[in-house]
């Protein structure tokens, strides 16, 4: 239906989208015209240090961009519907939800897809997100340059966590019902891709494999990982073992945290460890507490900390 579409009835649609606050229909047009056609200007480019050394490369879009990304991702993305076996950048979706499908297995196995973000190509964007089926090509394109930059999806733009999980849509669920047929529970965080139960990993890579060459996508082989069951089994830093918990260090880094406030008082524990600002750590370590809770909330003993701290401690 599209090509018998007019230029002013294009121009209409885009409008129509309210992606800018501009109440002259002109200079509203020649706007977003303007930042696509000169996108690489309207972003800051931030290199963040990584553990391995490595630096992480963040897009940070001008305060224009990122309005405009806003919009297209409230108005147009969020009314998309995404795979179930995707569960990361999705509103009312925890770590919570991606670990527990993979509690008490006997094996696990995690990959990861390699450089992820600049990986995902304008056309899979384009295909996925903006295709001629719902917008005129011209609009669909625009969209897609504004959620782009140089051909990839910027990490760091609101629309690129959203767009990851459309454009692997189709993925997650051939490989989901793959897994289903064959007994494995499957799971995506990201670019983490997590497997559990009984099985031949290599059978599962190399579907994995077969599965992401049409998206251009390749595993990181350096970070391919089996944990069996006599381990502890990580998944997006949950245990997941016998019961769903935070992991152990970070468990007893809170009790001993307690410990020396019940046995020295808040004040002596903070002058020790040189902290001054009490209401900031005190909002911390309730906050950790309250996390372990979510994750676990039978755990009788953190239930004991939460109640402590606010009897003695209660903030206004």
């Amino acid at each position: 239906m599209w090509k018998y579409l007019t230029k002013e009835q294009s121009q209409e649609f885009l409008l129509s989208l309210l992606l800018i606050k501009e109440p002259n229909p002109k200079k509203y047009l020649q706007k977003l015209y303007a930042i696509s056609n000169n996108i690489q200007n309207n972003y800051r480019i931030i290199q963040i240090p990584k553990r391995n050394g490595s630096l992480r490369t963040i897009y940070e879009p001008s305060i224009t961009l990122k309005h405009i990304q806003r919009q297209i991702l409230t108005n147009i993305l969020n009314n998309k519907t995404i795979s179930q076996y995707a569960k990361a950048y999705h509103k009312g979706i925890s770590l919570k939800e991606n670990a527990i499908v993979h509690l008490k297995q006997k094996q696990i196995l995690k990959l990861d897809i390699k450089d992820f973000f600049p990986s995902i190509k304008f056309y899979h964007v384009y295909k996925s997100c903006f295709p001629i089926e719902y917008f005129p090509k011209e609009i669909g394109m625009l969209l897609t340059y504004l959620c782009t930059y140089e051909d990839y999806l910027p990490q760091g733009a609101p629309t690129s966590s959203y767009i990851s999980n459309l454009v692997l849509k189709d993925f997650d669920e051939e490989l989901g019902t793959w897994c289903t047929n064959n007994k494995i529970n499957y799971t995506r965080y990201s670019d983490d891709l997590t497997f559990s139960g009984d099985f031949d990993c290599s059978l599962i890579i190399k579907k994995v494999n077969q599965l992401l060459k049409p998206y251009d996508l390749k595993l990181n082989e350096t970070k391919t990982k089996v944990i069996k069951n006599s381990r502890a089994q990580i998944v997006t830093g949950l245990v997941v073992n016998q019961k769903l918990q935070t992991r152990k260090k970070y468990r007893q880094q809170i009790r001993q945290e307690v410990y020396y406030i019940k046995k020295y008082g808040l004040d002596s524990h903070l002058q020790k460890i040189n902290v001054i600002n009490k209401e900031k750590y005190l909002n911390s370590l309730k906050g950790r507490i309250n996390y372990c809770l979510q994750i676990d909330p039978t755990n009788q003993e953190f239930c004991q900390y939460w109640q402590f701290l606010n009897h003695n401690y209660h903030q206004n």
